[in-house]
């Protein structure tokens, strides 16, 4: 049964339907809303988004609280990794995904449960192989959007809200959908109502029109997917593997590399950013079959660069900046050479044209008390027992992917 309208969808409703129908005649009882996507459109511009979030955070003259801004990486590497693509809950191009899991040991989505099936529908030849395959990996918000990721959520987006930064948005756009489950709906029902009930005093969000998503301001629903990028990496431990946002989105890289830019924020003076390389070919006519068997053979020299990229970030963010740039350009040339290796074998499999880049940007930082940007983003009760002189490592980073259509 939905609420009444106006209020956000009923708890459950569509986990229990999703299971009850499964996966083929759920999406044939939701054809029409699962008709296949159309060319994005309304999609937050680079400039307006990175101006939101300097914003966001020059409207603020300091801390109230302590906490964490993002989940403190474990010491020792996962031996898997997981590209968790974002912010949308399905990828744009189908070619660049086949590309994709040629690096990462699968390709993981956000897919709320009235959603399911989704993937299959509008790429069936790429999103039943992978999932055959366990390759694909559905991560379902009602369930890892739990009480404490739905804390960190909208405490952020409260402390947002309350600094005035969203008050000028233009209400004359089209709002886009986005899942109650997403905005913790079931993870902690109350605060996640609460923000709701926020964010429409605020003209930024609307009534729900389905029972199952909410429309909401285009920019607002970035930010929040773009925040639960972050959240939601512990979450790679239930799988065995790291949880590694990646997006072929730059204006959400620039927007994060700008929020961790930001003077007078501990992460200020330790943000890198690794350009796009070309690594690799275009493989939009390669079917997927023959990828997948060209993986088993080359996997890890590609694997071996995506970890070389987040390596070498890591590393240079704790380094001086007056010693950083001297490194860059070594590492640089270390990442050039692998690349090399790469394109030379991919050229020789499909004589095919190099177009396909990865790059990364992030910073790898010592949290103490006091921290200006962890305060912000963050449940205060991660460190409610550090001292003033403990420090503790975080981090945020995001890969970004993108194919040069011109060659």
């Amino acid at each position: 049964m939905r609420e009444a309208a106006g209020g956000p969808p009923s708890m459950g409703t569509d986990e229990r339907r999703a299971r009850r129908l499964g996966a083929d005649t759920y999406r044939a009882a939701n054809a029409v809303r699962l008709a296949p996507r159309r060319p994005t459109h309304g999609e937050p511009d680079a400039g307006a988004f990175r101006r939101l979030l300097k914003a966001v955070m020059g409207s603020r003259h300091g801390a109230r609280r302590s906490g964490t801004m993002f989940p403190m990486p474990t010491k020792k590497e996962a031996s898997k990794e997981i590209a968790f693509y974002y912010p949308g809950s399905i990828w744009h191009e189908s070619e660049w995904i086949k590309t994709l899991i040629l690096f990462f040991d699968g390709i993981g989505i956000l897919l709320p449960n009235y959603l399911a099936g989704k993937p299959e529908y509008e790429d069936p030849s790429i999103a039943i192989p992978l999932r055959e395959k366990g390759l694909l990996h559905m991560l379902e918000p009602e369930k890892i959007i739990d009480a404490a990721a739905t804390k960190q959520l909208c405490d952020t987006m409260e402390e947002i809200i309350r600094s005035g930064a969203l008050d000028k948005l233009p209400k004359d756009v089209e709002y886009h959908a986005i899942s109650y489950s997403r905005m913790g709906g079931y993870g902690d029902e109350k605060i996640a109502r609460d923000l709701l009930q926020k964010l429409k005093a605020k003209g930024l969000a609307r009534d729900t029109e389905d029972g199952e998503s909410i429309p909401i301001h285009p920019m607002v629903r970035c930010l929040i997917l773009v925040l639960l990028s972050q959240i939601l990496r512990p979450h790679g431990k239930d799988l065995g593997a790291e949880l590694s946002p990646a997006t072929d989105r730059p204006n959400v890289v620039n927007a994060l590399q700008d929020l961790l830019s930001l003077p007078g924020t501990p992460s200020s003076g330790h943000v890198v950013a690794m350009d796009v390389e070309t690594v690799t070919v275009d493989l939009r006519l390669v079917p997927l079959d023959e990828i997948l068997d060209f993986r088993k053979e080359h996997f890890n020299e590609h694997r071996e660069y995506i970890r070389s990229l987040r390596k070498a970030t890591r590393e240079l963010s704790q380094l001086p900046e007056k010693d950083r740039e001297h490194e860059m350009d070594a590492r640089r040339e270390e990442l050039q050479e692998l690349a090399n290796s790469i394109k030379t074998t991919s050229r020789k499999a499909w004589k095919r044209p190099a177009s396909f880049g990865l790059g990364i940007a992030g910073a790898f930082w010592k949290l103490s008390r006091h921290d200006y940007l962890g305060a912000l983003l963050a449940d205060g009760g991660a460190l409610l027992g550090l001292k003033s002189k403990d420090k503790v490592d975080t981090g945020a980073y995001s890969y970004l992917f993108r194919a040069n259509r011109g060659t």
